[in-house]
C-alpha cells in the first residue's frame, strides 16, 4: 500500500513539474505562435560552432550581433550529419518539421541553438527572437525553450516622414534594428512633400539644391510665414536630402534584417516644393501657385518617369509608393490644358482626370516591373488594376478595395496614426490632434469584420504613420513612435485569437529595460489618473473607474470634493454614486503623491433623459445624436469618442422640460486644440420659455480664452442665476468666431 502511495505521489510529483514547465512564460514581443519553457538553462559563457546550410548564408552575420553569443567558427553544411547537431545551427526546414512558409522554429537546450525555417525572412525572425531572448534574460543564459512561430501578415508595415523634418542617415539605421528587433519588415519612406524634397534625381538636380531647403527649421513656423523655399547654402536654410548612395546604403542595411524600403514619390498632389522650381509643371506656370501637376501637361508625366526611372533604380522594392492623396482639384477645373485633355478622352469629372494621371504613372511602374501603391483617394475614379491601397481614412477605403478584388493595407488615422497624442494632451509636446493611447493601438484589427469571407486575403497586412509636422527631432519621433510599436508588431504578427491586451502589457513592461538599453527616447507612462463614467440613466447611478498607465497604480481618491492625501481612501474597486459629486484623485508612491489631481464632477441633473430640439444641426461628429446633450454622460479627452459633439455654425439647442421646472443654472463644456480647429465658443447665453415661442435672456458670457496657446483646454461655460426661476424650455447658445468647430458634451441643468 505504502509502495502504490510512493508512486502515486512521484507521478503528481512529475505531472505538476510538466506543467509547470509549460506555464513559464518568457515576455516575447510579439507573441509567438506556440512557446513552451522547460526547466534547463543553457550557458552563454562558452564558445559556439556555428553550422548552417546555404539557404542562410546572408543572415549569418546577424548572429554576430548577440554580444553575449559567442561563435568560434561557422561552416556552410550541404549535408546534416551528426557533428552538426550541437552548437548553434540554422538549417532549412523539412515538410516533417512542420513549419510554416514565413515561419521559423527555435529549440534550445543542452545541445545548443537549433533555428529552422524554409526561407531567409523566417530565419531572420527566428534569429531576432533569439536576440530578444538574450535581451529579456540576460547575458548569461538562455532557458530551455521551445517556439514554432508564424506571421499573421505578409506585410508589416512603419511609416517615417522625413520631408517635413529631416532626419539622419544614422537615426534611420537606428529606427530599421528596432522594426527588426519587432519583427516589422516594411519601411515607407515618405521622401517628398511640400515641406522639402528629400531624394537626390541627378536629372532635376534643383530638387536637392532648392526644394529640399526652405526658410524655416520648424514646419509650423515656416507653414504660417510665406512657405518659402531657398537656395542650400542661405544663413537660413533648413533641410537636407538623402544621396542616391546613401538610399543605397539604407536599403542594403534594411534588407539584411528583413526590412524592405518602399519609397513615396508624391504625385499628383502635394507637390508645391517641386513646382517652386519647376512653375512650368503647374497649371499657373508660376511658383508658389499650387500644390499640384497640371495633369493637362504632357511634361508633368515625363517628369515622373524620369524621376520613378531613378528611383526604381534605387530601390529594389516591388512597391512604389505615389501618394495620390489630398489633390485640389479647382486648379485642373480652370486649366485650358486639363479640360482639353479631359474632352479628349472624355473624362467627364476631375476625379477621373486624377485617375487617369494615376494610371499612367501606373502603367509606367509596371513597364519596370513594379506595382503601384497609394493613398486611398487613388481610388477616385476608378483605380488602375494591380494597384494596391493603403486605407488612411477610416476603413471604407480599404473595403470598398478589398471587395472589389484590390489588395489592402490598413492603416485607418484612428488607430494608426502615431503623429496622435498618446496620452492626455495637456501633458504632451504640441501635436497635430487626435488621442491614440498604446492600448487603443493595440485593440485594432486590420481585417474589417464587415469584410466578406472570401475578399479578406486581399487585406495584406497594416502599417502605422508617423507624419512630422510637429515632431521636429528624432528624438521626438522616438518618443512619438515608442512604445506604441511594440502593438503594432504585436497587431500585425500575432493571431487576433492569441492577442489580449492584459497580457500584452504585462510583457510590455519587461520592454521596457530592452529600450532603455538601446537608448531609445521612449513615451514613459504616466501616473497621472484616468477616469471612466459609465452612466445607468434607469437607476441614475455612476460607475467611476479610476486607473493610469502604470501597470499597478496606486491611486487614492475623495469623493467630497477635498484633496487626496495620503490616508484618502485606496482605488480598488469601482466607486458608484446615485448624487452630484466631484470625485478627486492622484497616484501616490509610498506616502508621496506623484502625479496632478483628476477631477471628476459627476452631474445628477434635471434635464437629463430630456428631448433636446437643435436650432443648428451637429456636423461631422454625430456623437450619440439626439440623444447626446442629455444622456448624463460627459465627453473624455478626444472629441472622437462618440460623446463629443461637433458644430460648425454655431451651438443652437432647446432642452424641453414638457412642463415648467424650477431652475438655477446651465452650464455645457466646450473643449479647444487649435491645432485641428477647434475653439472655445466666443458667446455663451442662455435664454428661458414657457411657450416655446417667446424667449427671454437669462445670462451671457463672453469667452475670455485666446487661441494662440496650442494646448487642449476645457471650459465649463456657466449660467448661475441668483435666484431659481421656473421655465419650460431652456436655450442655449454658443457663438462660432472661428472657422472651425464647436464641440460640446452635455447640457447640465439644475
Amino acid at each position: 500500500m505504502k509502495t502504490k502511495l510512493f508512486h502515486l505521489l512521484v507521478l503528481l510529483l512529475i505531472s505538476n513539474l510538466s506543467l509547470f514547465a509549460q506555464d513559464k512564460e518568457i515576455s516575447l514581443i510579439p507573441r509567438p505562435s506556440k512557446m513552451i519553457v522547460m526547466d534547463g538553462k543553457l550557458s552563454l559563457d562558452q564558445n559556439f560552432p556555428l553550422y548552417y546550410t546555404e539557404e542562410f548564408a546572408a543572415v549569418i552575420d546577424l548572429l554576430y550581433e548577440i554580444p553575449s553569443l559567442k561563435i568560434n567558427n561557422n561552416e556552410l553544411v550541404k549535408k546534416i550529419r551528426k557533428q552538426h547537431q550541437l552548437g548553434v545551427r540554422l538549417f532549412k526546414a523539412q515538410d516533417r518539421d512542420k513549419i510554416d512558409p514565413n515561419g521559423y522554429s527555435l529549440e534550445i537546450d543542452d545541445s545548443g541553438i537549433l533555428l529552422k525555417a524554409h526561407q531567409a525572412s523566417g530565419m531572420i525572425s527566428g534569429i531576432y527572437t533569439l536576440v530578444q531572448l538574450n535581451l529579456l534574460e540576460g547575458p548569461h543564459a538562455l532557458s530551455h525553450i521551445q517556439i514554432q512561430d508564424k506571421p499573421r501578415f505578409g506585410y508589416r508595415g512603419l511609416h517615417m516622414d522625413v520631408s517635413r523634418h529631416f532626419v539622419p542617415l544614422s537615426f534611420i539605421k537606428k529606427y530599421i534594428d528596432l522594426m527588426a528587433l519587432y519583427k516589422l519588415n516594411n519601411f515607407h519612406w515618405h521622401l517628398t512633400d511640400a515641406a522639402g524634397w528629400r531624394l537626390e534625381i541627378k536629372k532635376y538636380p534643383e530638387l536637392t539644391s532648392k526644394a529640399a531647403w526652405r526658410s524655416h527649421t520648424l514646419w509650423k513656423e515656416w507653414w504660417n510665414n510665406g512657405r518659402q523655399y531657398v537656395e542650400q547654402g542661405n544663413p537660413n536654410a533648413y533641410g537636407g536630402y538623402y544621396t542616391q548612395e546613401q538610399a543605397r546604403e539604407i536599403v542594403n542595411y534594411a534588407s539584411k534584417r528583413g526590412i524592405n524600403i518602399i519609397p513615396e514619390i508624391e504625385f499628383p498632389g502635394h507637390s508645391e516644393e517641386v513646382l517652386a522650381v519647376y512653375p512650368e509643371l503647374s497649371c499657373t506656370g508660376k511658383p508658389y501657385t499650387q500644390g499640384e501637376f497640371c495633369l493637362g501637361n504632357e511634361d508633368s508625366y515625363q517628369f515622373m518617369r524620369n524621376v520613378l526611372d531613378e528611383v526604381v533604380n534605387i530601390f529594389p522594392s516591388s512597391y512604389i509608393h505615389i501618394g495620390g492623396d489630398e489633390a485640389d482639384k479647382k486648379h485642373w477645373k480652370s486649366c485650358p490644358k486639363c479640360q482639353e485633355l479631359m474632352k479628349k478622352e472624355g473624362l467627364k469629372t476631375e476625379e477621373e482626370l486624377q485617375s487617369y494621371a494615376i494610371k499612367k504613372i501606373g502603367e509606367h511602374l509596371h513597364t519596370k516591373g513594379r506595382k503601384m501603391i497609394g493613398w486611398d483617394e487613388i481610388l477616385q475614379g476608378g483605380l488602375p488594376p494591380g494597384s494596391t491601397v493603403m486605407s488612411w481614412r477610416g476603413e471604407d477605403g480599404g473595403i470598398k478595395a478589398a471587395t472589389a478584388g484590390q489588395d489592402v493595407i490598413m492603416t485607418p488615422g484612428a488607430y494608426l496614426y502615431f503623429d496622435s497624442y498618446q496620452s492626455d494632451p495637456r501633458t504632451q509636446p504640441e501635436a497635430i490632434g487626435g488621442y491614440l493611447p498604446i492600448e487603443k493601438v493595440y485593440s485594432y484589427n486590420p481585417v474589417p469584420a464587415k469584410l466578406p469571407e472570401d475578399k479578406k486575403k486581399h487585406i495584406l497586412g497594416a502599417q502605422a504613420n508617423l507624419w512630422a509636422e510637429y515632431i521636429p527631432t528624432y528624438q521626438h519621433l522616438e518618443y512619438m513612435a515608442f512604445p506604441r510599436i511594440l502593438a503594432l508588431a504585436e497587431m500585425v504578427w500575432t493571431e487576433q485569437a492569441d492577442r489580449k491586451w492584459e497580457d500584452f502589457n504585462k510583457r510590455l513592461q519587461q520592454h521596457y529595460k530592452i529600450l532603455q538599453e538601446k537608448d531609445v527616447n521612449y513615451y514613459r507612462p504616466s501616473f497621472s489618473v484616468s477616469s471612466k463614467v459609465n452612466f445607468d440613466s434607469l437607476a441614475l447611478k455612476n460607475t467611476v473607474s479610476l486607473s493610469s498607465e502604470q501597470y499597478t497604480p496606486y491611486i487614492r481618491y475623495t469623493v467630497d470634493g477635498t484633496e487626496p492625501k495620503s490616508s484618502s481612501t485606496l482605488y480598488n474597486l469601482p466607486i458608484e454614486l446615485s448624487k452630484s459629486a466631484v470625485i478627486k484623485a492622484a497616484s501616490f508612491l509610498d506616502s508621496t503623491r506623484v502625479s496632478s489631481v483628476e477631477t471628476v464632477e459627476l452631474d445628477v441633473h434635471k434635464a437629463i433623459g430630456k428631448d433636446v430640439i437643435y436650432k443648428t444641426k451637429w456636423e461631422g461628429y454625430p456623437a450619440q445624436g439626439a440623444k447626446t446633450l442629455t444622456n448624463g454622460i460627459k465627453g473624455t479627452l478626444t472629441y472622437s469618442d462618440g460623446q463629443w459633439q461637433g458644430f460648425t455654425k454655431g451651438f443652437d439647442a432647446i432642452v424641453d422640460f414638457e412642463r415648467r421646472e424650477e431652475i438655477k443654472s446651465v452650464a455645457v463644456n466646450f473643449m479647444q486644440i487649435p491645432g485641428p480647429g477647434v475653439y472655445f465658443p466666443g458667446e455663451f447665453k442662455v435664454l428661458v420659455s414657457d411657450n416655446g415661442k417667446n424667449y427671454r435672456e437669462i445670462g451671457t458670457i463672453k469667452n475670455q480664452v485666446g487661441t494662440k496657446d496650442p494646448t487642449l483646454k476645457f471650459q465649463k461655460f456657466e449660467i448661475k442665476l441668483e435666484k431659481p426661476i421656473m421655465t419650460r424650455f431652456v436655450q442655449v447658445v454658443a457663438s462660432n468666431p472661428m472657422k472651425g468647430y464647436l464641440f460640446a458634451d452635455e447640457i447640465v441643468i439644475y
